[in-house]
């Protein structure tokens, strides 16, 4: 099998390391891909926001499976042109992928679908702000409705700042999404999607504020772990059962089935599991953990889904124990990140590209506000930690940052649901 995998970004890298382990792919190419991608699949030039260029890549390369890795693209509609062309494709056609597109989309969704979410209200008149901004209590969550990477969420408990980043949005052009404040530990899931068959990956938490002690803006993520030691054993069936499956079903229902990775965003709340979003594609950094732990050869399920045989499929298989992954961010990330300088230890064991680009003299060198992350394994999360922790202090990148606390708390077990009210 020949697969083709879209994308540049250390999810993308973490997929292709986890592909080329499977036994039954032969060829394995990744567009554009970055410095670490490079050491382990051929690199293909792609304008990935171009449909029809991912479909004529595609065609050219003579892929059996492609692969697409960021929002982007599946948004406007990479997977319709790629299945097109008569080739299986792993994402959700552009229809489907509305789920992330758009968040007052997907909350019709769940509403329609019985799916606990946060109450919220769409402003996109500058004039209707302060009324609506008015309804709720703080922390105010404002969202841009849009794609944002992550970024566009901001959570204060003051009013002026609230405000101050929907006025940003709404006269950027960007709708705006308020909502309520949820309150408990994050769970991200990822789930295969086969129309209405879900398959579970593992839970995972990740990172989004980008210092210690969840201080600063949002980011795209700053790091991530799995298992969750903290979370009941079945949580992952439990969430599938109330959330994800009435989901797609109601996707199925719509007519815009999804097929892909459904990668749900929630919060376990006093008052049980809410959903804060939908993605239609892996999340980053998560992808590098839990892919980290996976056995089941990962091209198989990945063409098992893209072909509508996943129901077929034997359950999944888990390694024993846990991994951790930590970011290592550009200076200024994330606001404009200072690009161009020379990254050393950057093929250390473990560590995963995203912002990189290999130079004419050999060197990588870092190209974007994420640029790496150093993943680390483990008997348990303890362990998993120390290691991604040892392996980040043999990385360095002038003006870096990151975060020294990921998993910190579930280890020293401060992580809890709060009890049912």
């Amino acid at each position: 099998m020949r697969v083709l995998v879209v994308g540049s970004g250390a999810r993308e890298h973490a997929i292709v390391l986890a592909v080329a382990q499977d036994p039954g792919v032969t060829a394995l190419a990744c567009a554009p891909g970055n410095a670490g991608t490079a050491a382990v699949a051929e690199q293909l030039g792609l304008d990935v926001g171009n449909p029809e260029a991912v479909a004529a890549l595609a065609r050219g390369w003579r892929a059996d499976l492609v692969v697409v890795g960021p929002e982007v693209p599946l948004v406007a509609g990479a997977a319709d042109a790629v299945r097109a062309a008569g080739i299986p494709c792993f994402g959700p056609s552009a229809a489907a992928s509305r789920i992330e597109g758009s968040k007052s989309f997907a909350k019709d969704v769940m509403a329609r679908a019985g799916v606990n979410t946060a109450s919220s209200v769409v402003v996109d008149n500058p004039a209707n702000l302060d009324a609506a901004l008015a309804r709720f209590t703080p922390p105010y969550v404002v969202k841009d409705d849009g794609l944002a990477a992550g970024k566009g969420v901001v959570v204060t408990e003051d009013f002026d700042a609230a405000r101050a980043h929907a006025s940003t949005l709404l006269d950027g052009g960007h709708p705006v999404l308020l909502e309520s404040f949820l309150d408990g530990p994050e769970v991200s899931l990822f789930c295969l999607v086969d129309g209405e068959t879900v398959v579970p990956l593992l839970p995972a938490q990740d990172f989004k504020r980008v210092g210690d002690d969840d201080s600063g803006p949002n980011t795209g993520g700053m790091g991530a772990y799995a298992p969750l030691p903290w979370a009941s054993p079945g949580l992952a069936d439990e969430l599938v059962s109330s959330v994800v499956a009435p989901v797609a079903a109601e996707m199925v229902r719509r007519g815009t089935p999804f097929s892909g990775l459904l990668y749900a965003g929630l919060v376990l709340t006093a008052a049980g599991p809410a959903v804060i979003e939908f993605n239609c594609r892996f999340g980053d950094p998560e992808t590098q953990i839990v892919l980290a732990l996976l056995r089941t050869p990962l091209a198989r399920l990945l063409l098992a889904t893209a072909t509508g045989t996943l129901a077929d499929e034997p359950p999944v298989q888990w390694a024993d124990g846990a991994a951790v992954t930590v970011v290592v961010a550009a200076e200024g990330y994330p606001g404009t990140p200072r690009l161009g300088d020379v990254i050393a230890g950057a093929d250390g064991e473990g560590v995963l590209h995203a912002g990189t680009r290999r130079r004419d003299d050999g060197a990588v060198v870092s190209a974007g506000g994420r640029v790496l992350s150093v993943v680390g394994t483990g008997a348990d999360l303890e362990a998993a930690r120390a290691e991604a922790y040892q392996r980040l202090e043999r990385v360095h990148l002038a003006g870096s940052h990151y975060r020294t606390d990921i998993a910190l708390r579930a280890v020293r077990g401060e992580v809890a649901v709060p009890a049912p009210r």
